[in-house]
């Protein structure tokens, strides 16, 4: 069975940082694309920042470009997201997804989910 969790969510005020991690099972992420994902309340889910498993490329939001960083430990079979600077609008639920696709941008380009992780805020 795939499974991903997500955790490290939580509240947070304007300007400070938070990190999340993605712990996945049935599946080995040096295999697989992995990318994170949010969705606001009335908005459509958005990638937020993407690494790939074959070729050495990042992708990552242009909100979020410079204060979001993706990272891969393969031997923990985790991919975490550290968020600094962050802003109210980045309030979401986050979201880890995985896909065999050598890279990918798109929520359908994506196979496997995580069921999120709350992040709210402050201002």
């Amino acid at each position: 069975q795939v499974q991903l969790v997500e955790s490290g969510g939580g509240l947070v005020q304007a300007g400070g940082s938070l990190r999340l991690s993605c712990a996945a099972s049935g599946l080995t992420i040096s295999s697989h694309t992995m990318g994170w994902f949010r969705q606001a309340p009335g908005k459509e889910r958005e990638s937020v920042a993407v690494i790939g498993w074959s070729v050495p490329r990042t992708y990552y939001d242009d909100s979020v470009k410079g204060r979001f960083t993706i990272s891969r430990y393969s031997a923990k079979n985790t991919v975490t997201l550290q968020m600094n600077s962050l802003k109210s609008e980045d309030t979401a639920v986050y979201y880890c997804a995985a896909t065999s696709r050598d890279m990918a941008y798109t929520v359908a380009d994506f196979g496997s989910w995580g069921q999120g992780t709350q992040v709210t805020v402050s201002s």
